[in-house]
């Protein structure tokens, strides 16, 4: 069964805990603190599989968890790092907190492999907890927790074109004529159920890939009937067919359904019309006289707004390659990198929301101090040595009031920051 979208639960390992204990062997009579370090939690990771075309797994599994890092043991022994969480989902895929909507991730184009939720770090064993002052520490570091999120996976098919159209109208049989691609077919009244897809060979021009978008009705974009789950895979194509019963054989208007099917691309999202658009004016094989039928019609209401009108058979293939060939000339024309989604949504900083911190001034060491469990768990979850990460971290400061407070503080530009063993330059 096709299935496009799945809630799930996901979690990424918590950290091990440090380990509390001391040498105790015959010939040392005041051994140290000998507590390892906990292991590191696995991380979440969503992986592209070329092999799925459909959500359908995840309706039989609800919950994914990474593994837990392993305690510390004494002699200095680490605990085992937690086995990362691998979940396959088919390239296209959006995942989305499903609290807020926004996007956490989108598997596409070159994004195959993305860790969602990492690990909590591991806490440290008491060994690091000695001091001249304080020779037999016994307390070690918990590990930090692992985060967990109820996301929504929302699979749109990636297609250079789409077809689009009213049930009934011929999507079906064209994408069956000019691909490889076998859709169901038959005289029904009622829509098909899955996009399909194929991809269009071109002699000496390449192809593309087509996408027969389930049929929409007046409403659609309203969530009626099945509108949303047809209209969301429309987004990611680059140019639209409008397909259209040019014999009427059913008594349809194909002016008045064109646009009708604009009216609910506009009201869903109103990017979808700034897309190249043509008219596939389909069943020409019924006409018996051109004269009386809906061609002369749409030609003169479309192509004055510079949408081209192609008068076509699906049945016996009649005016398809003069159709297909300016698709193909309009995909040359738009720009060829694949949407994307951008990242709205950081899980990282949703573990930290409740979570304290306070900013003083050193007046000794002339610096500005900001601390807390929220600074120091972001910390553990982020590489700042990166500058992806460094960037990430500062936006996570700017979010969450942290640089708001240092300006309260007093300070200025070229001071200095310190952070657990870190300092920075501030500049605004």
């Amino acid at each position: 069964m096709f299935a496009d979208s799945a809630k799930i639960i996901i979690k990424s390992g918590k950290g091990g805990d440090g380990h509390v204990s001391f040498r105790r062997e015959k010939y040392v009579p005041n051994g140290g603190p000998d507590g390892g370090d906990g292991g590191r939690g696995g991380n979440l990771i969503f992986q592209v599989d070329e092999g799925l075309n459909t959500l359908g797994d995840f309706r039989h599994r609800r919950k994914y968890a990474a593994e837990n890092g392993e305690d510390g043991r004494k002699r200095n022994c680490h605990g085992k790092n937690g086995e990362d969480l691998v979940v396959k989902v088919p390239a296209g895929t959006i995942i989305r907190d499903a609290e807020s909507n926004k996007v956490i991730a989108d598997m596409s184009g070159e994004n195959t492999r993305q860790i969602i939720l990492k690990g909590g770090k591991g806490g440290l064993g008491n060994q690091h907890f000695a001091t001249s002052t304080m020779q037999a520490p016994k307390y070690a570091q918990p590990g930090q927790p692992g985060i967990e999120l109820e996301v929504r996976l929302e699979l749109k098919v990636i297609a250079d074109v789409g077809l689009v159209g009213f049930p009934n109208v011929g999507k079906s049989t064209l994408l069956s004529r000019v691909t490889n691609a076998r859709p169901k077919i038959a005289n029904y009244h009622f829509t098909t159920l899955n996009p399909n897809l194929g991809v269009v060979d071109l002699k000496d021009a390449g192809g593309f890939v087509i996408a027969d978008i389930p049929g929409l009705i007046e409403g659609a974009s309203s969530g009626v009937g099945l509108g949303h789950a047809f209209l969301k895979h429309i987004e990611r194509t680059k140019v639209m067919i409008h397909i259209v019963d040019a014999a009427s054989v059913e008594g349809r208007d194909p002016i008045a359904d064109i646009y009708a099917i604009n009216r609910e691309l506009e009201h869903y999202n109103p990017e979808l019309l700034k897309k190249p658009q043509v008219i596939a004016a389909n069943k020409i094989d019924a006409i018996y006289d051109e004269a009386e039928s809906a061609l002369p019609a749409l030609k003169k209401e479309f192509e004055s707004q510079g949408i081209p009108v192609f008068p076509i058979s699906a049945v016996s293939g009649q005016g398809l390659k003069e159709l297909l060939y300016h698709v193909n000339e309009l995909l040359a024309q738009t720009d060829s990198a694949p949407v994307v989604y951008e990242q709205e949504f950081f899980p990282e900083t949703m573990a930290f929301q409740e979570e304290a911190f306070f900013v003083t001034y050193n007046e000794e060491d002339n610096v500005y101090v900001a601390e807390g469990p929220k600074i120091e768990k972001m910390l553990g979850y982020t590489n700042i040595d990166s500058e992806k990460g460094f960037l990430f971290f500062q936006k996570f400061l700017r979010d969450q009031g942290i640089l708001d407070e240092l300006e309260k503080a007093g300070i200025s530009e070229g001071d200095t920051v310190r952070m657990y063993g870190l300092e920075f330059d501030y500049y605004k």
